[in-house]
C-alpha cells in the first residue's frame, strides 16, 4: 500500500498545475505521509522480532476486546515472523490460536481477516488453515474489504495454497461475487507464482472476457504480469487489452504500469511497448503509464535506453507521455549510467517541461555514486525559482536517495531548509534529504533542532523537522530530552507535536537512556491522551518492561478515551512480555471485558494473583485510580477461593496495605482471615 500511495504522489506531483487549496494540500499530506513513514519506491524489509514482542502480542489475542486483538495482529503482521525462536509459544500453537480467532463467526469480520493476514504470514505453519481461510473468503455474508484481504493473504501463501488455486480462480470467475473480492482473488492469484501455473490460460480468459468488470479484468492483467516468467507467452495479449478502446482508459493506463512487474520475461516485446509509446491514437495517459512500466523493466530496457531519450527530446510528443517516460528513466537506475550526461542536459535544458526536468533529477539521484558529478547541477536545479516548486521539492526529496554523496552539500541543504523565502514544499524535501544522511548529518542536527523549534516556521515543516530529528536514530541521541520538552509544550500546535511524538518511534533503542524520562511524560495526566499514547508508542522497540515501568502504561488505561483505550490495554501486554502476571493483571485491571472476568478461581489460581496483585500494590504507589480498582479485585478475589490456614500471611499482608492506606476493602479481608482463623 505504502509502495502505491509513493506512486500516485509521484503521478500527482508530476502532472499537477499548481491548484492552491485543492491539490496542493493532498499532494503536501501525502508527501508528508511517506516521508514520515520513511518509504521509498522500495519497501523496507520486516524486521525480525524478539522473544518477548511475540510472546506480548500472542497474550493479547486472548483479550476480551477485538479492538485489542485488531492492534495485535496489526503488530503480529509487521514482522517477519520465519524461524521463530526462544520464544513462549511453537510457532503451531500461534497459528492455532490465530486459526481459532478467524473461524469464530461471532468476532468482528474485520479482527477475522487480521487472523487471515497472519496465518499467511506465519507460511509453512499455517499449512493446515489454508482451507479456513478459503472459507472465509467464499462467504457472502461478509463485508467485501476483508474478503478482499483474505484473498490477497491466501496468494501470498505461494505453494501453500496450491492445492485451492483452482477455487480462487472460481472466485474470480463468479460474476454473482462482489467485484472487490475478485479484485482480491485476482492479486491474490498473481502472487501464486509458479503454483498457478496451470491456470494462466483461465486468467488470460478473463482478461480477454469483455463482459466482466473492467476493474476485474485489470486484476487479471496485473495478476499475469506478477506471473513473470510463466506468463510469457501471453505479454501480447496484455499488450492487445491496452490497445483496446473499448475498455475504460483509467483501467488500462493502471494496467499498462504494471507491465514493469514482468521483468525478464518483457524482453522480447520491449520493442512492442515502445512502438505502443509511439503510437499517437493511444490515449496519452495509457501511454505515459506504460513507459513508467518500461522503466521498471530494469536492465532489460537498456538495448533500448537511446529509444526513451528519443522520445524524450522529441517536443512534439504529448506531454504526459514525456513525463511518463521520464518517470520511467528514475527507476532504470544502474541500466541508464552511460546516459547520466544525456539526462543531465535535460535536467539543465529550461524550454523542457519541468516535471520532465524533475524526473530527470530523480533518474540521476538513482544512479547513486554514479550521479556524484552531478549533485550540484540537481542542486542548481532546486535553487532555481522561475521552476515550478512542486517539482523542485521533489528533486529535493530525491537527493535524499544520495545519502552519504551529498555530504559535501549539508550546508546548502541546511541552507534551503532555513531561507524563508524558499516555497515550504522545497524546504521540506531538503530536510528529508538530510534525513536520509543519517550519521553523516550529524554537524547540523542542533539546526534541525532549533528549526522545529523556531515558532515562526510553518508548523508542517516544524512537523517534518520532528520526523527528520528522530529519524537519524542514534545521531539524535543527544536530542531526546529536548523533543520531550517540545512535547510538553502547549503553544505548539498539537498536530506537530503528535508528529514529533510519533517520530520518537524511530529513535528505537537510541532511546533506551530515556525511558525514564519518557515515562515521566507519560504519568503527566494533564498532556493530551492523544499524544501521550502517541509517545508511547516510542517505547515498542526498546525493551521488556519490569512491572515498576509497567504500571505506568497500564495506569494510563484509567484515563484514556475510546480511542486510545485498546492501544494502552495491548501495550500493557506487548512491553510486559506476556507473562503469566501480566495476563493475571490485565485479567482484573484496566476495565477488562466482563464476560472474561472469571466466576470463579481454585486455591491455586487464589493464591498466585493475590501474590501478583501484592507485587503491583508495591509499584502502584503514585498512581491512585490503577490504586483504587487494585484495592477492589484484591477484596474481589479475597470473595471467590477458599482459602487455606496458610494462606493468613497473605490474606494479612494485603488487609495491613488496604487498611494503612484507608481503603474500605480492609474490611472484606479482614471478614476472610477471621472466618479462616475461626475454622
Amino acid at each position: 500500500m505504502l509502495k502505491h500511495l509513493h506512486q500516485i504522489t509521484k503521478r500527482c506531483l508530476r502532472r499537477a498545475t499548481p491548484t492552491p487549496f485543492f491539490l496542493f494540500p493532498f499532494i503536501l499530506l501525502l508527501t508528508l505521509f511517506l516521508a514520515l513513514a520513511g518509504v521509498s519506491a522500495k519497501e523496507s524489509p520486516k524486521p525480525k522480532p524478539e522473544a518477548w514482542q511475540i510472546n506480548g502480542i500472542v497474550a493479547a489475542f486472548d483479550d476480551g476486546y477485538d479492538n485489542v486483538k485488531k492492534l495485535a495482529f496489526e503488530k503480529f503482521n509487521k514482522y517477519d515472523l520465519k524461524n521463530l525462536k526462544s520464544v513462549i509459544y511453537k510457532p503451531e500453537d500461534i497459528a492455532q490460536k490465530v486459526a481459532k480467532i478467524l473461524k469464530d463467526k461471532s468476532v468482528d469480520s474485520t479482527l477475522r481477516s487480521g487472523a487471515a493476514v497472519a496465518l499467511e504470514n506465519l507460511g509453512e505453519t499455517a499449512k493446515p488453515y489454508v482451507k479456513d481461510i478459503l472459507d472465509f473468503l467464499k462467504d457472502k455474508s461478509l463485508d467485501s474489504t476483508p474478503r478482499y484481504d483474505a484473498a490477497v493473504a491466501l496468494g501470498n501463501l505461494g505453494e501453500t495454497a496450491k492445492p485451492y488455486v483452482k477455487d480462487i480462480l472460481d472466485i474470480l470467475k463468479n460474476k454473482s461475487i462482489d467485484s472487490d473480492v475478485r479484485k482480491g482473488a485476482a492479486e491474490g492469484l498473481g502472487n501464486l507464482g509458479k503454483a498457478a501455473k496451470p491456470y494462466v490460460k483461465d486468467i488470460l480468459d478473463i482478461l480477454k472476457d469483455k463482459t466482466i468488470d473492467s476493474d476485474v479484468r485489470y486484476d487479471a492483467a496485473v495478476a499475469l504480469a506478477n506471473l513473470g516468467e510463466i506468463a510469457k507467452p501471453y505479454i501480447k495479449d496484455i499488450l492487445d487489452f491496452l490497445k483496446d478502446k473499448s475498455v475504460d482508459s483509467y483501467v488500462r493506463s493502471r494496467a499498462a504500469e504494471r507491465l514493469g512487474n514482468l521483468g525478464e520475461a518483457a524482453k522480447p516485446y520491449i520493442k512492442d511497448i515502445l512502438d505502443f509509446l509511439k503510437d499517437k491514437t493511444v490515449d496519452p495517459d495509457i501511454r505515459s503509464h506504460a513507459a513508467e512500466g518500461l522503466g521498471n523493466l530494469g536492465g532489460a530496457v537498456k538495448p533500448y535506453i537511446k529509444d526513451i531519450l528519443d522520445i524524450l527530446k522529441d517536443k512534439t510528443v504529448d506531454p504526459d507521455v514525456s513525463r511518463g517516460t521520464a518517470g520511467g528513466l528514475t527507476n532504470l537506475g544502474e541500466a541508464a549510467k552511460p546516459y547520466a550526461k544525456d539526462i543531465l542536459d535535460f535536467l539543465k535544458d529550461k524550454t523542457v517541461d519541468p516535471y520532465v526536468r524533475k524526473d530527470a533529477a530523480y533518474a540521476l539521484a538513482n544512479l547513486g555514486e554514479t550521479a556524484k558529478p552531478y549533485l550540484k547541477d540537481i542542486l542548481d536545479f532546486l535553487k532555481d525559482k522561475s521552476v515550478d516548486p512542486h517539482a523542485r521539492s521533489v528533486a529535493a526529496y530525491e537527493l535524499a536517495n544520495l545519502g552519504e554523496a551529498t555530504k559535501p552539500y549539508l550546508k546548502d541543504m541546511l541552507d534551503i531548509l532555513k531561507d524563508k523565502t524558499v516555497d515550504f514544499t522545497v524546504r521540506r524535501g531538503a530536510a528529508e534529504a538530510l534525513r536520509n544522511l543519517g550519521e553523516a548529518a550529524k554537524p547540523c542536527v542542533k539546526d534541525i533542532l532549533d528549526f522545529l523549534k523556531d515558532k515562526t516556521v510553518e508548523d508542517s515543516l516544524r512537523l517534518g523537522a520532528a520526523y527528520e530529528l528522530a529519524n537519524l536514530g542514534e545521531t539524535a541521541k543527544p536530542y531526546v530530552k529536548d523533543i520531550l520538552d517540545f512535547l510538553k509544550d502547549k503553544t505548539v500546535n498539537l498536530f506537530v507535536r503528535r508528529g514529533a511524538a510519533e517520530g520518537l518511534v524511530n529513535l528505537g533503542k537510541a532511546a533506551k537512556p530515556y525511558v525514564k524520562d519518557i515515562l515521566d511524560f507519560l504519568k503527566d495526566k494533564t498532556i493530551d491522551d492523544s499524544l501521550r499514547s502517541r509517545a508511547a508508542a516510542g517505547l515498542w522497540n526498546i525493551e521488556q518492561f519490569n512491572l515498576n515501568n509497567l504500571v505506568v502504561i497500564l495506569d494510563s488505561i484509567y484515563y484514556a478515551g475510546k480511542s486510545e483505550f485498546a492501544q494502552w490495554r495491548f501495550l500493557t501486554y506487548f512491553l510486559g512480555g506476556g507473562t503469566d502476571e501480566v495476563k493475571t493483571l490485565l485479567t482484573w485491571l484496566g476495565f477488562p471485558e466482563t464476560k472474561t472476568i472469571p466466576a470463579q478461581l481454585s486455591h491455586e489460581q487464589g493464591d498466585k494473583t493475590l501474590k501478583i496483585f501484592a507485587q503491583a500494590w508495591e509499584a502502584s504507589q503514585d498512581f491512585a485510580r490503577l490504586r483504587q480498582d487494585l484495592a477492589k479485585q484484591i477484596a474481589v478475589v479475597a470473595r471467590k477461593v477458599s482459602w487455606k490456614p496458610q494462606d493468613i500471611l497473605i490474606l494479612e499482608t494485603h488487609y495491613k496495605n488496604l487498611k494503612n492506606a484507608g481503603y474500605s476493602e480492609a474490611d472484606s479481608l479482614q471478614s476472610v482471615i477471621v472466618n479462616l482463623k475461626g475454622q
